[in-house]
């Protein structure tokens, strides 16, 4: 069986074509300035061939028009024909109180995430247009998936995901915390009882999603207690461009001062130009940080050292939520790639009698996996690379299979 997964954004379509007889990538590619004049289409290989074009991309229907032509291409393609492709999934963002796990696509679902579209105006609606956009390209008969970002959280208690604003707002308008990354953490933290050869319902496991965009979650026998993420992805530990939790009256405030600024301009304010770049004033991406800090820029040492202190404090806040913790993954871009901010938050939890061995955690970069932690750290600490693909293909695979 081969399924392709679909991560669409507003002006963006990223793809990988898996074959789950290995579960090994055919091929994988990305749509980029959909509707936004002369887009740029890449498409790789197993092999490493690669094909990069420049070509109007009006809408996500003609990006799937790209997708579709490039795996049956003559050169770079994979497959011969459309029918070796047996399925579909979709990543979603939004599954608010409506979605607990994932479903086979039809009108109803489809209704349903659009309904959720308030609370995730730019990514739901791109889910959307992706999903009809397949329809349209691939036809109806081809069953589709969706996977939702948020069902890997559905099993937080009130208590976890309620804010203490007045309820009519919960009751009228849903307001409450969801969580994201659900998939990331979802994988990472199966992954990781594997690693130690332990049953996940025996085990507490904090994860740390660490990218342009981080959360942690806070996992106990492989369910969801809490995550850092709220309502929307702002909330939690500082990010690349998003500020994470503050005081609510800094809204207030800054709203007094800045006279006649909008909630949309407030939004663009935290959303992006906050976080490591509004500390910095450098960049949103950890790695231009990494360098400026190399260079001596006080901000950019400022801006890790808040990083490093916001995830070690978010992780001491979870350990007392599973009132103990086995094991610390360290996940996604920053956290499989950092090892300086994996050591100096591990070095800030002796508490919980963890221990790291430099060595190996110098090691683990790239792409590698494994235990960064001593023999004799009293929690397990590992660095596993996420893949939300996989765990899209293989919700994919169970649905369809289990629909026939």
């Amino acid at each position: 069986m081969k399924i392709l997964v679909i991560n669409a954004g507003s002006s963006s379509l990223k793809y990988q074509l898996i074959d789950m007889e290995n579960e090994s990538v055919l091929a994988k590619g990305n749509c980029e300035r959909i509707g936004i004049g002369k887009g740029i289409f890449t498409h790789k290989r197993f092999d490493g061939k690669v094909k990069k074009i420049e070509v109007d991309m009006p809408d996500h229907t003609c990006a799937f028009m790209q997708v579709k032509d490039a795996i049956l291409d003559s050169e770079v393609g994979v497959i011969k024909d459309l029918s070796e492709v047996s399925a579909v999934g979709h990543r979603i963002v939004q599954g608010g109180a409506i979605f607990k796990k994932s479903e086979l696509v039809n009108e109803k679902v489809i209704s349903d995430i659009e309904s959720l579209i308030p609370l995730a105006p730019l990514h739901n609606k791109a889910h959307v247009q992706g999903i009809r956009a397949c329809l349209s390209v691939f036809g109806e008969s081809l069953p589709q998936v969706v996977v939702f970002d948020t069902s890997f959280h559905s099993t937080m208690p009130p208590k976890a995901y309620m804010f203490a604003v007045p309820y009519k707002y919960y009751e009228k308008y849903q307001v409450r915390r969801y969580g994201f990354h659900g998939t990331s953490h979802r994988y990472v933290s199966a992954r990781c009882a594997e690693l130690m050869g332990k049953d996940i319902k025996d085990l507490k496991i904090i994860t740390c999603h660490l990218g342009n965009g981080s959360s942690l979650a806070a996992v106990k026998g492989g369910k969801v207690q809490d995550t850092s993420m709220g309502l929307t992805p702002l909330d939690g530990i500082m990010m690349g461009s998003r500020s994470g939790t503050l005081d609510p009256s800094v809204v207030t405030y800054i709203a007094s001062i800045e006279k006649g600024i909008t909630p949309e301009q407030m939004s663009d304010l935290l959303n992006k130009q906050s976080g490591l770049l509004g500390i910095s004033g450098i960049s949103s991406d950890d790695r231009d940080i990494s360098d400026a800090v190399d260079q001596g820029n006080e901000r950019a040492i400022l801006a890790h050292e808040m990083l490093e202190y916001h995830i070690k404090k978010f992780i001491g806040q979870y350990a007392a939520v599973l009132d103990g913790c086995d094991a610390i993954v360290f996940t996604a871009g920053i956290g499989e790639n950092h090892p300086h901010h994996r050591k100096v938050v591990c070095e800030g939890l002796n508490y919980l009698g963890v221990k790291i061995d430099n060595e190996a955690n110098e090691k683990m970069i790239r792409g590698n996996e494994g235990k960064i932690s001593t023999d004799d750290s009293k929690v397990a600490v590992y660095v596993i690379p996420t893949n939300e693909e996989i765990v899209i293909a293989r919700d994919t695979k169970k649905l369809v299979e289990g629909n026939v």
